[in-house]
């Protein structure tokens, strides 16, 4: 999965990846990951996919949301931010000293109560791909987050893990390491990749597909 010095160095977008999901496709998607112990939700669109996220928060919740431009394009962390009913923990973390710190921030963002955020790819037989630089939203995602909300736009859904790899390396990662760029003058990785392909907690895991393109 990582990426050699020449292709960081000729990146293109493979835009056939950003295509959305038939009906039919979303809802044997959505059987699928049932069937592999992962809660599924559809919403049409995003106003719907933003009221199901708040829906399955209880108030008081400690909440942490993972870095995705899916949440920012639904504008959940503002909500969230706006709102005095939950615990936010990276209102804790901007409060906190990284250098003297640092394990406590690590593993206040590992173990929350609930995590929000997205993946990047979703095949037909309900696994689910997410990669990551750091690697810091692949823990809570896997184990350690008592539960976790992922809200995936329709575009995500693939065929199996082989076609789910080259979306992440053919779009989601070019994209990325794009914005970050003209963002923060850095580039983006595939450092590590996380393949869910069951939860064996009952009820841990919530996905809402939405029926719209949103992040990548």
């Amino acid at each position: 999965m990582k990426q050699t010095k020449q292709t960081k160095q000729n990146l293109s977008v493979n835009w056939t990846f950003a295509k959305l999901a038939s009906n039919d496709q979303i809802e044997r998607v959505a059987m699928a990951l049932e069937a592999n112990g992962i809660k599924t939700l559809i919403a049409e669109h995003g106003e719907e996919a933003e009221k199901m996220v708040f829906d399955l928060l209880p108030d008081g919740a400690e909440v942490f949301t993972a870095s995705s431009q899916t949440l920012e394009q639904l504008d959940i962390p503002a909500e969230l931010e706006k709102s005095e009913q939950y615990e936010l923990v990276r209102e804790k973390l901007k409060k906190m000293d990284k250098k003297t710190q640092n394990r406590e921030m690590v593993e206040m963002g590992a173990t929350p109560e609930y995590i929000i955020g997205s993946v990047h790819a979703v095949t037909e037989d309900g696994q689910v791909l997410v990669a990551s630089n750091t690697g810091s939203q692949l823990a809570p995602y896997a184990a350690s987050a008592a539960n976790v909300i992922w809200v995936v736009g329709a575009q995500k859904i693939v065929r199996d893990i082989e076609e789910g790899t080259r979306r992440i390396e053919e779009y989601s990662y070019p994209r990325e390491d794009e914005r970050l760029k003209k963002a923060m003058g850095v580039p983006s990785n595939i450092s590590k990749v996380l393949i869910v392909n069951e939860e064996i907690q009952p009820g841990r895991v919530t996905m809402i597909i939405v029926k719209e393109e949103l992040g990548y």
